[in-house]
């Protein structure tokens, strides 16, 4: 990636290297949870929408392909393709399979690309992971959040430690050659010992990759988010009760604590910290959430589903189900179209604030082009200065203070 941020036109934009695919069903919602999910029984048992979901989504890809045949007609194969949600293991092989065969056929996917597929850990709701092997997934990445049971309790989890353990195992049986878990710090009630407990458990089963995330507890509403055109859906009353009752739980000091408690353990088990909530062992780091990051151009499909242009415009479809559906399956039978949703252009500045963000996330952080940047160099400078970034030749980079306490340096960094 060009370090030094640039706004050429439109007609540049480069092909997409990697695909998101939103799947948005759930057995059930955790009441912490952002993304854009329906359950119920939209989920699953006679009324279930997950079948004409999965045709909707293959013809959303199509709609998108005979887009980039016009713009880019000689484009190179994606590198990476990520099913993400949701819980997109409650798709079956065959949907999984035909998915990925449209998309090897329309957009290419490049030989040894990474290929994810999400899923829940419970016995109702991993899959058949043989099958999905099968289908072309080579990459899982197991929702746990906790490995202790009363932490799953109180985040309103369904599975149990077990169940995460049989997940690693099934995966490993299958063929799969790289499996992630997601664990959540912040968690009402954790403390040092049931932290430590969970990473050592995590460790044990022999993971390749291990994502530790902070639990954030917004309103999408507040935040302008929701409506026709949001990308999210609106908070449901329970769940916002919930969150008000863990938020007078956290405490930011505790959770920079607990996240300094895990470093000497991952690094011990031979895992590299490559962004800030990311660590892998060699050889398993994530191919496509590494384009986030590094400003790669994403075509993304599904309700809510986020693309970037690897310029300046971000888009990303609208939340709701149903007029994804009316818009690509239309009720009188008429063509489909592309579904609703809206887009934001960057401007210069806005780019060169988000390339410095989301480059000092790495562990490799930003070069010339930002560091020596006039209008980012001040702030730079104070980071150093307060300790949060330190030089590596020509690169900076957030020290272990700085990634505890990036916020603080990331909204002096915003235009």
């Amino acid at each position: 990636m060009a370090e030094a941020p640039a706004l050429p036109s439109a007609s540049t934009a480069p092909p997409p290297e990697a695909l998101y695919l939103h799947v948005p069903f759930c057995r059930s919602i955790c009441p912490y949870c952002d993304f854009v999910v329906v359950a119920g029984r939209a989920a699953r048992g006679p009324g279930s929408r997950v079948g004409r979901f999965a045709e909707a989504l293959r013809t959303e890809i199509a709609l998108r392909a005979d887009l980039l045949d016009r713009s880019h007609p000689d484009r190179p194969p994606l590198r990476s393709v990520y099913l993400g949600g949701g819980t997109p293991s409650l798709l079956s092989p065959a949907e999984v399979g035909a998915t990925l065969g449209l998309v090897a056929d329309r957009l290419g996917i490049a030989s040894g690309a990474e290929v994810t597929l999400e899923a829940n850990p419970g016995p109702d709701e991993r899959g058949d992971l043989a099958g999905f092997r099968a289908a072309g997934v080579t990459r899982l990445s197991i929702g746990a959040q906790s490995l202790e049971p009363a932490e799953l309790r109180a985040l309103g989890r369904r599975h149990h430690p077990e169940d995460v353990a049989e997940s690693v195992r099934a995966a490993r049986r299958a063929g799969i050659g790289s499996i992630g878990i997601d664990l959540l710090l912040g968690i009402p009630g954790q403390d040092a010992a049931s932290w430590r407990r969970t990473v050592e458990a995590a460790l044990a089963l022999g993971t390749d990759h291990l994502s530790l995330y902070h639990l954030t507890l917004d309103d999408p509403d507040e935040e302008g988010l929701t409506g026709p055109l949001g990308d999210h859906l609106p908070l449901r009353p329970g769940a916002r009760r919930w969150r008000e009752r863990a938020r007078r739980l956290q405490d930011d000091d505790r959770t920079a604590e607990l996240d300094a408690l895990a470093e000497p353990l991952l690094a011990g088990a031979g895992f590299q910290r490559y962004e800030i909530a990311n660590l892998a062992r060699p050889g398993h780091a994530s191919v496509h959430n590494r384009a986030y990051w590094e400003r790669r151009p994403v075509l993304a499909a599904g309700p809510g589903a986020h693309a970037f242009d690897g310029i300046a415009t971000r888009s990303w479809n609208a939340a709701p189900l149903d007029p994804w559906l009316a818009a690509l399956r239309p009720p009188d039978g008429g063509p489909p179209a592309l579904p609703p949703g809206d887009r934001i252009v960057l401007g210069p500045d806005e780019i060169r604030s988000e390339a410095a963000i989301l480059g000092l996330r790495l562990s490799a952080g930003i070069g010339p082009g930002l560091t020596d940047d006039p209008v980012l160099a001040p702030v730079l400078a104070w980071g150093r200065a307060e300790g949060l970034l330190a030089a590596a030749g020509d690169r900076l980079h957030l020290t272990a203070r700085g990634r505890l306490l990036s916020n603080e340096l990331f909204l002096r960094l915003l235009p």
